[in-house]
């Protein structure tokens, strides 16, 4: 493939781009600021090029410059929905022009919580900003381009040396450089970055049209995730701090169970529950 990896500086598109290059993919992929440091395991083969997915004129230069077979779209701009939601749309109709295959990214967010566990099938019902760009970007892509894969994932953990947001958090919350709770009644599928990558990689290989769903198999509260993950970096869990998400002011999704049976049935790539990846010290 000759792929093009939106969001490619991130964290999820760090390992993409690795994993991309290590299979023997042409790949380039954008970044926001400056390009990522090759000391610090990206690959030197990678071509990077500068977005800002508000900018149209940018999005098409660089997909002329690039001239992907595959686009995977693994950005996020969190709430913003200029970002997140019309850069979505704004990717999906680009594509739509060129011809090229698109694998976007999305997320559980998009899913209120009220009535999971949540398949492929399952409409939207988001309750936060983030959910409401994230479910209007699916919408766009999924008409712009009707042979595209839609992605929803979940949590993503590293392998303690690159660490996701979620990961950052707990090492905040034990050494006191941050207030906050891990909730207890927030349950989620996560799903470890190198699986989620494999798995991005073989569906933007494949002809998966649709909504997929890859996130882990084991379902767990953010405070049982958070346990899990001070263990395994040699923290102390007892000094994370537990709260219930329905106690405070604002709405939240609560239970949002990601079944990803029927996507997992057709990939090659086997997705880890939290328990097994998270089971080992670092070291």
């Amino acid at each position: 493939m000759r792929l093009l990896i939106i969001g490619g500086s991130g964290f999820l598109g760090g390992e993409l781009t690795r994993r991309a290059v290590a299979a023997g993919h042409e790949t380039s992929a954008t970044r926001t600021t400056r390009p990522p440091d090759t000391r610090r395991g990206v690959p030197a083969e990678v071509s990077w090029h500068a977005l800002d997915l508000r900018d149209p004129a940018g999005l098409t230069e660089v997909l002329a410059r690039a001239a992907p077979s595959v686009v995977v779209n693994v950005s996020s701009g969190g709430p913003d929905w200029a970002v997140t939601a019309e850069g979505g749309v704004r990717v999906a109709r680009a594509v739509a022009g060129r011809g090229c295959r698109l694998v976007h990214v999305s997320s559980d967010a998009v899913f209120s919580g009220d009535r999971g566990p949540y398949d492929e099938t399952c409409p939207p019902d988001p309750v936060t900003p983030y959910g409401a760009a994230k479910a209007a970007a699916e919408t766009g892509v999924r008409l712009l381009v009707p042979d595209a894969a839609v992605v929803r994932t979940s949590l993503i953990i590293g392998d303690g040396n690159a660490l996701s947001v979620h990961e950052r958090h707990v090492h905040d919350l034990v050494a006191g450089a941050r207030d906050g709770v891990l909730f207890t009644d927030v349950v989620r599928c996560p799903v470890q970055v190198a699986d989620l990558a494999d798995a991005l990689l073989e569906l933007a290989a494949s002809k998966a049209v649709g909504v997929r769903h890859v996130a882990g198999p084991e379902a767990l509260t953010r405070h049982e995730l958070g346990v899990l993950v001070a263990r395994r970096d040699g923290l102390d869990p007892t000094r994370l701090p537990a709260g219930r998400q329905v106690d405070g002011a604002r709405r939240g999704a609560l239970d949002v169970r990601l079944d990803s049976r029927v996507t997992r049935r057709g990939l090659r790539t086997r997705l880890r529950g939290a328990r097994e990846f998270l089971a080992e010290p670092r070291g």
